[in-house]
């Protein structure tokens, strides 16, 4: 793999020798100065380049990837052109309206396939032609396997968010469909961290590729204030609510571990503050998609989720995020409070943490390299004791100490 460092100084669209189209469509959603990613990967991918590009959600990648896709695309033939797979169906969904605002005042025709919604309105789409495809592999392959997707006329893949399809087990199907589309052909692959799977992916079914890596090695946090508040189990709800009611967040998830937790804070909430709605993957499609129109909109401030679905939802105005249960594992969090902060905006992420769950606690931070302050709270008692730390965290361990099962070792008996 050919290693590129990231250029400090970062060219403009114009540069790019991008058609006018595009830059009326890029001036009008006012994309002026790309982001890094945009500006390492669109040149390359311009070129005809494989490219692996490590880069964190909130960064510009879809555009990063659906610029020189939009650019490329000759015209229309049998089949689509390309094809972008993605874990979830709100992703897709977000890629498709991304696009097609992209490609607004030419003729490209973008289709998201995606499992929860009848398959008859896809076929028609499908029947009519389409230029790009948009898709969950599952659902992808099922139309692979009926033969209502014909992938002869494929140059482009795109796999989006990598990491997280092989993490939902969906490498066999991604690799089926890979072995459908003919050589020669250009694959992009965007993925937050760089594993030994995606690295034996890579190696399979790509090319030379350029690698660009713009997340670097520690999680991008930065631009998140977190907090951290001790909280007994009982009153973690009155402190979700305290802390909604005195923020008055512009736009909040809250994030639980399970759909049936989601569902009943979410009840709960509804008879305290205004606007709240619960996403998670038992909903039907319809809701979902109702839900999601709502929350970009602003109609719904707050809304409940949990990991599989919250980690899809990509809106660039969250100021809030809420660890109302703490996550399962440690890069869980990182992934969660992702979504504030992003496209240089400042974000507030508070994590509740119970008594005994100092483990975990100490499990992030060694992750993000950082300890996480306590939040005050005017006078909300949420724990009648201060928390207990024991040892700084990343210090070097007794050989005797614990190891927990979130891969660190314990560093508070009380939190």
């Amino acid at each position: 793999m050919i290693q590129r460092a990231v250029e400090e100084s970062l060219p403009g669209f114009q540069s790019m020798g991008l058609s006018a189209p595009l830059l009326r469509a890029l001036k009008k959603v006012r994309y002026h100065t790309p982001s890094p990613i945009q500006a390492e990967l669109i040149p390359e991918a311009l070129e005809g380049r494989d490219v692996i590009g490590q880069a964190k959600t909130g960064t510009g990648k879809t555009a990063a990837f659906g610029i020189p896709l939009i650019e490329m695309l000759e015209a229309r033939g049998k089949g689509p052109q390309g094809i972008i797979l993605a874990p979830t169906r709100e992703l897709v969904q977000q890629i498709v309206a991304e696009l097609q605002t992209l490609a607004d005042g030419q003729d490209v025709v973008i289709c998201g396939i995606y499992g929860g919604e009848p398959i008859d309105k896809q076929l028609r789409a499908l029947q009519r032609g389409v230029d790009l495809i948009v898709g969950t592999p599952g659902r992808v392959l099922d139309h692979i396997e009926r033969r209502t997707l014909y992938l002869g006329d494929i140059y482009h893949v795109v796999l989006d968010e990598a990491d997280r399809m092989l993490d939902i087990g969906f490498r066999p199907d991604i690799e089926r469909i890979l072995r459908k589309v003919p050589n020669p052909h250009q694959t992009l692959l965007l993925s937050a961290t760089i594993s030994p799977d995606i690295r034996k992916l890579a190696q399979r079914y790509m090319f030379e590729p350029v690698e660009l890596n713009l997340s670097r090695d520690e999680p991008s946090v930065d631009s998140i204030k977190q907090y951290y508040v001790t909280v007994e189990h009982e009153r973690k709800f009155d402190l979700l609510v305290h802390l909604l009611q005195r923020d008055r967040p512009r736009q909040c998830i809250v994030f639980t571990r399970t759909k049936r937790g989601a569902e009943r804070l979410a009840d709960r909430l509804r008879g305290r503050i205004p606007g709240v709605a619960t996403i998670h993957g038992d909903l039907a499609q319809t809701v979902r998609n109702r839900v999601m129109l709502g929350f970009r909109n602003g109609t719904i401030p707050v809304l409940v989720a949990t990991d599989v679905v919250g980690r899809g939802i990509d809106v660039n105005d969250i100021s809030h995020v809420i660890n109302f249960d703490v996550p399962d594992d440690a890069e869980n969090y990182v992934h969660r409070i992702g979504r504030t902060g992003r496209m240089g905006k400042d974000g507030l992420a508070y994590m509740f943490v119970c008594p005994d769950q100092g483990e975990p606690l100490t499990a992030i931070e060694n992750l993000i390299n950082k300890t996480i302050p306590t939040l005050p709270l005017d006078g909300f008692e949420a724990y009648r004791r201060q928390p207990k730390r024991e040892t700084a965290f990343k210090e070097i361990y007794s050989t005797a100490a614990t190891r927990s099962p979130y891969g660190a070792v314990s560093s508070r008996e009380n939190v």
